[in-house]
């Protein structure tokens, strides 16, 4: 009898044991420390990376966006929530995240691969923007024009790697989407990816609100290494008073022209006109703030983290992602320079002298853009204000960028 029930229970304390074991090696399954280690010895689609160490890069990656945000103040509004999202989309085990039941999954398709929070961004920027100064001096409309030679040069540019650097290889609708980066101006560059070259999206948006947080530092060498001292002391005539019945009327024949000319940048520009519109009118000023303030920063916290999770190892660690890199940083450096040249060309024809610099502010970034080019002005001149100028080709640089947009959607 003793013997049946040591053996019994021995039984019992083995089946206990082995029980314990079982629900110790399922706990330890599940960390994301194991997860990790399995991937170190799984080869994916990371250009022959090990899984695993392609993760903890990118996980580097956007601790080094929160840093650059929080240190330095580069877009920190947006570089914070992408930075965050890029490190969510690394975790090992994410299919409550970014897998097809995963909340940053379901905000990106219902966000992004729809459209919609580039527009309300878009939406929210007209309510922030003021078209007087391009209104007060409409030839400064030709600055931001030139500032998109940019995107179509790097365009061509795109197409020459497919062809001649291995590894690389971008169709025309990539190439597209790549191409405006050179207008840095995010929310058009994910609207206009998302439709062109879904697959590119997290290196397009990384690359765009990269440069856009960059400008203090990419702008200023090209601005001095094209035009003299003698030029960027020019003082520019005051600006003549815009009446409101004017400001109230342009949203609407932009948006009428763009209906009739380039319909596929209806979306782009008509959410932008109408933020616009709230604001002149003067009678919804309810819906001005919320558009400026409350529905734009809810969309850009969605933005940045479904922008982020387009970071993951296996789709941003590839050739093609330098490839694209690089691109965006030409075409944003082209824009630059055009937009300075066209403004000196410009001075041979007219009789009020443009100061060169605010043509680097005809690239979209609002009004981060602008605002460098008065820096680099004062720099010559305390006394030389160009702010106001600059927004001119500034503003205009924000309706070229989208209707460069409208066209390569209709071309490819």
């Amino acid at each position: 009898m003793n013997t049946i029930t040591s053996t019994v229970n021995h039984a019992i304390t083995n089946d206990i044991a082995n029980n314990n074991i079982s629900q110790i090696d399922k706990l330890w399954n599940s960390t994301g420390i194991n997860a990790f280690l399995k991937g170190f010895q799984e080869i994916g689609q990371v250009d022959g990376l090990p899984i695993g160490v392609g993760q903890l890069i990118m996980i580097g990656v956007g601790l080094l966006l929160i840093y650059l945000a929080i240190k330095k103040g580069f877009e920190p509004l947006l570089l914070v929530p992408i930075g965050f999202g890029g490190i969510l989309a690394n975790i090992p085990v994410t299919q409550g995240i970014i897998g097809p039941e995963g909340f940053l999954h379901i905000l990106y398709v219902s966000g992004l691969e729809t459209g919609l929070f580039p527009l309300l961004i878009f939406m929210g920027v007209g309510a922030m923007t003021d078209f007087g100064p391009l209104l007060a001096n409409p030839k400064t409309a030709l600055l931001g024009a030139a500032a998109q030679f940019g995107i179509f040069t790097t365009i061509i540019g795109a197409l020459l790697l497919t062809k001649y650097v291995s590894g690389i290889d971008f169709s025309l609708a990539d190439a597209a989407a790549i191409g405006i980066i050179g207008g840095a101006d995010g929310p058009t560059a994910i609207f206009l990816s998302t439709r062109l070259a879904p697959e590119l999206l997290g290196a397009i948006a990384v690359a765009a609100y990269s440069y856009m947080a960059l400008v203090p530092i990419i702008q200023p060498p090209i601005m001095r290494l094209l035009t003299t001292a003698e030029e960027r002391k020019i003082k520019m005539k005051q600006m003549r008073h815009v009446k409101k019945v004017e400001k109230i009327i342009f949203p609407l024949v932009v948006l009428g022209l763009c209906i009739l000319f380039l319909p596929d940048a209806t979306p782009l520009i008509g959410m932008l006109m109408l933020g616009n519109l709230f604001a002149e009118c003067g009678v919804v000023e309810r819906l001005r703030a919320t558009a400026a303030n409350e529905l734009i920063n809810i969309v850009t916290i969605l933005l940045g983290l479904t922008v982020g999770s387009k970071l993951s190892a296996t789709t941003f660690l590839k050739m093609e992602t330098l490839g694209i890199l690089i691109l965006g940083l030409i075409a944003f450096a082209i824009g630059t320079a055009m937009g300075v040249l066209l403004a000196k060309l410009m001075n041979l024809f007219i009789k009020d002298k443009i100061n060169p610099l605010i043509g680097a502010a005809g690239v979209s970034a609002v009004p981060m853009a602008a605002r460098v080019v008065n820096k680099v002005g004062m720099e010559e001149d305390h006394q030389n204000i160009l702010l106001m100028h600059a927004m001119g080709p500034n503003v205009s640089g924000v309706i070229g960028s989208a209707v460069a947009a409208g066209i390569l959607l209709a071309l490819c």
